[in-house]
């Protein structure tokens, strides 16, 4: 069976999109989605994501990481599940969807995507780094060389430690520029390796920052290797609600894949 595939980007986090309406793609094949997200024997991507319908809602998304297991929430593969979306004409403007972790909605404004996270209630500080999770579980650290370092090796080091020998942990490294400019360099779990931009990781990092009194601004503009993404929320007595990921989301190509 041939499948039509199309390739997204947000900030050069990149997936595998398919439209799973009419559920011809199961989700036990792992091997056939780590094959294709490779980058030399197959398309090439962070992710692979299904967009399927959903009774109450727009769609429906389904992530997988590069490995080929579903997982938890993918802040960017949101923006472009709903570039997608607006693709196949299935929403205009706006959307709501449900994720792996809830209901999300997000906003199109021109070339930026909006999306709505869900609610940050814990927030785990330690000597040098912030646990936290938006949706997918992250360490955020302060690093002074951060162009520099090889974010592999010590995110690596730091993933498959102790602090997180059960489930694994998203590594966020991140250096100060002014009050409400972060460089973020994250590892993610499942890719197993730096990617060029986090969704769920720069929302992590904006959060951290303001826990830890690095920045009082409500307004945090996230500098990735793939580019710049911006974070507001508003911070209450319960955490922080009211929590959106801002930034692009297009289409790269597409192609047919055998299943």
């Amino acid at each position: 069976m041939k499948i039509n595939f199309y390739k997204y980007q947000g900030t050069g986090n990149d997936f595998i999109m398919v439209d799973n309406r009419l559920f011809k793609i199961g989700k036990n094949d792992t091997k056939k989605i780590t094959h294709w997200c490779d980058r030399r024997f197959g398309i090439g991507a962070d992710g692979f994501i299904l967009l399927e319908n959903h009774p109450n809602y727009d769609f429906r998304m389904v992530y997988f990481n590069a490995d080929g297991n579903e997982s938890s929430m993918c802040g960017n593969g949101g923006r472009c599940i709903t570039a997608f979306a607006k693709f196949l004409n299935i929403i205009d403007s706006e959307a709501t969807f449900e994720a792996i972790d809830g209901v999300h909605h997000a906003i199109i404004e021109g070339e930026s995507i909006k999306l709505q996270m869900q609610n940050v209630n814990t927030i785990s500080t330690f000597n040098n780094h912030v646990l936290l999770n938006t949706g997918s579980p992250h360490h955020v650290e302060m690093h002074s060389d951060l162009q520099v370092m090889d974010v592999k090796r010590e995110g690596s080091k730091l993933r498959n430690s102790n602090l997180y020998k059960t489930d694994g942990c998203n590594i966020n490294f991140v250096k100060k520029q002014s009050e409400a400019l972060f460089n973020v360099r994250t590892y993610e779990r499942g890719v197993e390796d730096e990617t060029l931009s986090c969704g769920t990781g720069v929302t992590a990092v904006a959060i951290a920052m303001h826990a830890t009194n690095q920045t009082d601004q409500n307004l945090v503009t996230l500098q990735t290797r793939g580019g710049e993404l911006k974070v507001t929320f508003d911070k209450t007595s319960n955490g922080y609600e009211n929590i959106w990921l801002i930034g692009p989301a297009e289409q790269v190509f597409k192609g047919e894949i055998q299943w």
